[in-house]
């Protein structure tokens, strides 16, 4: 019985060599397929974790509610009119916040090990990463119209228009977009997703609180209004402001397109260089 089992190995070891020999090596994916399957992986992970969405669904509404209520008598005497005021500026803030979730991702693939599968295949690098902010974009277009759609209940009334208020959104996406890539950086740096939310929070805390956000900076001391008038997330509420309220100017959003770009030309190929390199 044992010799009969031994004389079929060879032949099972011969069967199975020729099946991998005649097998033919997929095709190389493009970059546009890597980039959309790696964007449905993503795409899998909420649908599988739905509570991840509180962040785009949840927290917006709670936000919105919040400071209306909370300061909006304090502040302007009135709801109302304080909503005018406040629903451009606390858009940016909530979106803002949720990008640093594209680095926390990143570090927690790192620590599982998938990352250094993905960097095996033969695919378009920056694909996993692409991929992902793709998807994220999705996620600050769904926190946008949740607060843009309360804000309408509320009250809220953009001189502006649709156009204004679409162009608005556009130019948080793109800025947003921008963001995203230094919590790629720190996602790649970072040994855990403690650290790394620590880190952010440092860094998105005074950015979005010490703005324009809640309050007219002229109300501010000088040092602090300094401050304000050069903190990106001023700049850009300054635009989506305008373009809410039919008051933007070249310079307002041209400063938006400024600093994006700035943010993009340092961050991106840092992000991919770690990416390349990573040990």
């Amino acid at each position: 019985m044992s010799e009969a089992i031994e004389r079929e190995k060879p032949d099972r070891n011969n069967q199975l060599a020729e099946a991998i020999a005649k097998s033919e090596r997929p095709p190389r994916p493009s970059p546009l397929a890597a980039t959309m399957a790696f964007a449905t992986r993503t795409l899998l992970r909420i649908k599988h974790i739905p509570e991840q969405m509180f962040d785009v669904t949840v927290f917006p509404i709670i936000f919105l509610l919040m400071f209306t209520y909370l300061f909006g008598g304090a502040i302007s005497g009135s709801t109302g009119e304080y909503l005018q005021f406040l629903l451009p500026g606390i858009l940016v803030m909530t979106v803002a916040q949720i990008t640093m979730y594209t680095g926390l991702d990143l570090n927690n693939d790192i620590r599982k090990g998938i990352f250094d599968r993905f960097r095996t295949l033969p695919i378009w690098l920056p694909s996993a990463l692409v991929g992902s902010l793709l998807v994220d974009t999705v996620r600050y277009t769904m926190a946008s119209t949740i607060m843009i759609i309360l804000g309408l209940i509320l009250g809220f009334r953009p001189e502006g228009g649709f156009l204004g208020v679409v162009a608005a959104v556009g130019l948080i996406l793109l800025f947003c977009f921008s963001l995203s890539w230094i919590w790629t950086t720190l996602g790649l740096i970072m040994r855990s997703d403690k650290s790394l939310m620590m880190v952010s929070m440092m860094v998105l805390f005074p950015l979005t609180f010490v703005s324009n956000v809640f309050v007219n900076p002229e109300t501010l001391p000088s040092f602090l209004e300094a401050f304000v008038d050069i903190n990106p997330i001023s700049l850009l509420v300054n635009a989506v402001r305008g373009l809410m309220h039919g008051s933007v100017t070249a310079g307002d959003i041209g400063w938006v397109f400024f600093v994006s770009a700035i943010i993009t030309i340092i961050f991106a190929p840092l992000t991919m260089y770690l990416y390349r390199n990573k040990k």
